[in-house]
């Protein structure tokens, strides 16, 4: 008899619902034998049915794998997982185990990178501004355009990448701020490596994409703000926490920037936040991730990962502890 590999689908009922279609469930059962280990609130729920899963598919609220769970599941191999960052529930626990984890972190990089690519073209075409003339009838406001215009792009992070990729097909140029990418790599992304000061002062969009870390706290602060060009645009579709939004509305305020938030800290902003009215402000609640039919792009690469993990193939997109302080 062939043994079947038993493959869990771990995962609150309405995250799975929104990231996992019919067609999906089908894959799986072509895959191994598949335990419905959807839960309502907590996953407790349905922890004794994983005694015999040897892989777990999940996305956005699975549970911790500390001790406590990898003690009612010993035969866990593999998690993959059809969403973004797993610093959620990867434990030292896990790692001990030397379980495989996969994310579709990269999935959801590509409608992040979408959001931002339309915002940038949006921008420099001064699309809000025009629209609110059309409304108001006040002065035309001038528009730098997207011809040999510059984008600079903070981190080549998933994100970052996919913009740099998307912004190929365009005539902007591209600087890119990277501590951890050198002019070679740099080059061969299209990008030009420069430092972030003179990324702030020399772009007309700057767009950030940076890990949210500690250390990065506030990494865009008064300083780095006040070298911005008049008339650019801030870009935010990272982590609120990555900017020091007091001295961003101190910048704002003086009507010589123009932004676009998708992220804030806290978020979404306070009832009498300036973001919601600021005229040059342009403020979306945390929409650029993956959003109802493009959340299906996680699952299909989740299984594809299942797939290369059953067939002993590398796979794409392997989480390994000692990245984690650089991931988001």
């Amino acid at each position: 008899m062939i043994s079947m590999t038993t493959i869990a689908l771990l995962a609150p009922r309405s995250n799975a619902a929104t990231v996992f279609a019919p067609r999906h469930w089908e894959r799986l059962a072509t895959l191994g034998m598949v335990i419905d280990a959807r839960f309502e609130t907590r996953a407790g729920e349905v922890l004794d049915r994983l005694n015999e899963a040897e892989v777990i598919v999940s996305t956005w609220g699975m549970p911790a794998v500390d001790a406590a769970f990898l003690a009612r599941t010993p035969r866990l191999r593999a998690i993959c997982y059809a969403a973004g960052s797993v610093k959620a529930f990867v434990t030292p626990a896990l790692w001990e185990r030397g379980i495989a984890v996969s994310s579709a972190a990269p999935m959801n990089a590509v409608p992040v990178a979408e959001y931002t690519l339309a915002v940038i073209l949006l921008a420099n075409k001064r699309f809000w501004n025009f629209m609110h003339h059309t409304r108001a009838e006040a002065g035309v406001p001038e528009a730098p355009g997207n011809y040999r215009r510059v984008v600079g792009v903070i981190g080549a992070s998933m994100v970052g990448r996919e913009v740099i990729r998307l912004l190929h097909h365009t005539d902007l140029s591209i600087f890119l701020y990277d501590p951890f990418v050198d002019e070679d790599e740099a080059a061969g992304l299209g990008a030009r490596k420069v430092e972030l000061p003179e990324l702030m002062a020399a772009s007309d969009v700057v767009s950030l994409h940076a890990p949210n870390l500690p250390e990065l706290r506030h990494m865009i602060d008064g300083e780095m703000l006040a070298r911005v060009k008049d008339g650019a645009t801030f870009i935010n579709t990272a982590r609120g926490a990555l900017v020091d939004e007091a001295a961003l509305l101190a910048e704002l305020r003086t009507g010589r920037l123009y932004a676009v938030l998708d992220v804030t800290d806290p978020e979404p902003p306070a009832a009498d936040s300036p973001f919601y009215t600021l005229p040059n402000v342009v403020y979306t609640p945390h929409i650029a991730g993956s959003m109802d039919a493009e959340c299906e792009r996680m699952a299909d690469f989740a299984i594809d990962e299942l797939e290369r993990f059953l067939a002993r193939r590398p796979l794409r997109n392997s989480i390994r502890p000692e990245v984690l302080s650089r991931l988001a």
